[in-house]
């Protein structure tokens, strides 16, 4: 019997660009510039929930949520981190960890199902992925 592979779900390859890889998560940004949005995804093959990690992932990526949110926070001076795992349309476990401010589009709704995305240009994702990789922790 085989070990299942990890892979990262073709969605959010598709609606992300690589930022970094910490000890258990890839670090992925939102294609979507109207707001500051990362996406924390385990590299554990098939987990689709948190409960499915083992206690120590589980402290793992705590830490490395709070990580991202302090960051997020301290690079955009957001009004608010909103903090979120879903998983209805991917069921990859992944987290969302998304720079909120009281005049965003979306405020003081949820991001889900406001508007069109708006893909970064070259220009805007090139700044944001320096940024985010200068002031992100290394964990």
């Amino acid at each position: 019997m085989s070990n299942p592979i990890y892979r990262l779900d073709p969605r959010l390859a598709a609606d992300t660009h690589p930022v970094a890889r910490w000890d258990l998560s890839d670090v992925l940004l939102m294609n979507d510039a109207r707001f500051p949005w990362l996406i924390l995804v385990p590299r554990v093959a098939d987990a689709t929930e948190l409960f499915h990690l083992s206690s120590d992932q589980q402290s793992r990526v705590m830490a490395e949520m709070s990580g991202a949110g302090r960051a997020m926070q301290s690079l955009w001076s957001a009004d608010k981190v909103n903090t979120a795992m879903l998983g209805n349309k991917v069921s990859q476990l992944h987290v969302h960890v998304i720079a909120r401010f009281r005049k965003d589009d979306a405020w003081p709704g949820p991001v889900w199902g406001v508007g069109q995305p708006r893909p970064y240009t070259e220009a805007a994702l090139g700044d944001c992925l320096n940024r985010l990789r200068s002031g992100l922790p290394r964990l």
